[in-house]
């Protein structure tokens, strides 16, 4: 009966006061912590209460004490580390979304896409979705490492792709560190799956046009495909991407072709359904000034290419028939046609035309500030990767420099045995225009 008199229901719990200020026993085992502190970042007082069932009175004593300390200190409350990878990593991606650091939909889709094979694992390679995130260790990522390089060997996976799932992965570990204040992270300083012995760009496949080719391209596409030939021809003419070109409006109260000014305005992006971004894929605004017979064309567009009453009430210049926004994949078949109807061996794709763009320019001598104004390439390592060299070019810019030394005939006397000689006798070589 004495004991019985000692318990008080409070804080729904029956509880008996212990030695340990602030810590109380529990009528069902463990121990309750209660007590007040002053919260130095807002002046606040703050109560800090917690039921322990597992505890005794020491640990429960220590658990208030460090708690208590934590809030004198200021410190955030970090957030408890027993966490499935799975659920972290959802977790992250919905707050990446809610902020806007993911915005697209097609890096949605690219999310989604990876966690799946980071949560669940990739055939025989285990993913990480039912480990607690304090618990993955460098030799976990490792492994993991191992297993994707074998698919990657064996041609289950391009090392690009692999690369790619690397990257969310190294976002995740990161933020677990951040938000979760771990000691290490187990991603920092894993390098990338070897690219060297996989170019999707080659000599034989360079995914871009010479002129004559873009001429017969641009010539056969207007024959065959005329509803999508404006939209061709702009993509050569500026190297825009098209997810830039599908948005376009023509009218309404904020038109991106500014008819009147023979001006086109980048401002935004899109990639699947009817989502759109109101920028564009760098975050870069452009404001382009086309030559006259460009508008010419996208006038001709408008004019005769919007034939549904969907298409003439859309503000979009590429409006799809029902109005809307066309499917990324539109002009995936038309450019496959037309390569086949032009004989061109090598393959051409819609991303072809902004490599396409800037060889023609360079081809045309135009500024490499210029060039990157109209593509929006923001940095001169970009336009270097968009851009394919041909023979012709290195054969006449050898040319161009041998014209500004002494003619390799009048050093050697001669013309080498079988080479081409002008009349004097010296090689043709440097003497090309």
């Amino acid at each position: 009966m004495k004991d019985k008199k000692q318990w008080v229901y409070r804080w729904k719990n029956w509880l008996m006061p212990s030695a340990a200020p602030g810590v109380w026993k529990r009528k069902e085992g463990g121990c309750y912590v209660r007590v007040r502190v002053t919260d130095p970042t807002s002046g606040r007082i703050k109560e800090i209460k917690k039921s322990l069932p597992d505890a005794d009175e020491a640990s429960a004593y220590k658990w208030l004490s460090d708690e208590r300390g934590r809030i004198r200190a200021g410190l955030v409350s970090a957030p408890p580390q027993q966490m499935r990878f799975a659920t972290f990593a959802v977790s992250l991606f919905d707050e990446k979304v809610t902020l806007k650091n993911i915005r697209s939909a097609r890096s949605r889709e690219r999310w989604r896409y990876t966690l799946e094979h980071l949560i669940s694992g990739t055939e025989d390679v285990h993913g990480f979705g039912e480990m607690f995130v304090d618990q993955i260790r460098r030799a976990h990522v490792d492994q993991w490492r191992l297993g994707v390089a074998r698919l990657i060997a064996n041609g289950r996976y391009s090392p690009i792709t692999a690369n790619g799932w690397l990257a969310i992965l190294r976002v995740i570990l990161k933020a677990a560190k951040n938000k979760m204040q771990l000691p290490s992270d187990p991603a920092e300083g894993i390098a990338n799956f070897d690219t060297s012995e996989h170019t999707p760009y080659t000599a034989e496949q360079p995914n871009a046009l010479d002129p004559e080719q873009a001429r017969q391209f641009i010539d056969c596409a207007l024959e065959e495909y005329p509803q999508h030939f404006a939209m061709m021809y702009l993509g050569i003419a500026t190297g825009l991407r098209p997810s830039s070109m599908r948005p376009l409006r023509r009218c309404g109260l904020t038109p991106d072709v500014l008819w009147n000014e023979g001006v086109i305005l980048v401002r935004r992006s899109h990639t699947l359904g009817d989502e759109v971004m109101n920028t564009t894929k760098t975050g870069l605004r452009q404001r382009i000034s086309v030559p006259a017979h460009v508008i010419e064309v996208l006038r001709w567009h408008e004019r005769t290419q919007l034939k549904t009453e969907a298409q003439r009430a859309s503000e979009l210049l590429f409006a799809a028939e029902d109005g809307r926004y066309r499917s990324e994949h539109v002009l995936r078949k038309p450019f496959e046609r037309v390569c086949a109807l032009i004989g061109l061996r090598l393959r051409f794709t819609p991303r072809g035309m902004r490599r396409t763009f800037n060889d023609l320019a360079r081809v045309a001598q135009v500024e490499s500030l210029v060039t990157k104004s109209i593509s929006g390439h923001q940095t001169e390592r970009m336009r270097e990767h968009y851009s394919t060299v041909s023979p012709t070019e290195q054969r006449d810019s050898i040319g161009r420099v041998l014209k500004l030394v002494r003619p390799v005939g009048t050093m050697l006397g001669g013309a080498p045995s079988g080479a081409p000689t002008s009349e004097t006798g010296a090689p043709s070589v440097g003497e090309a225009s």
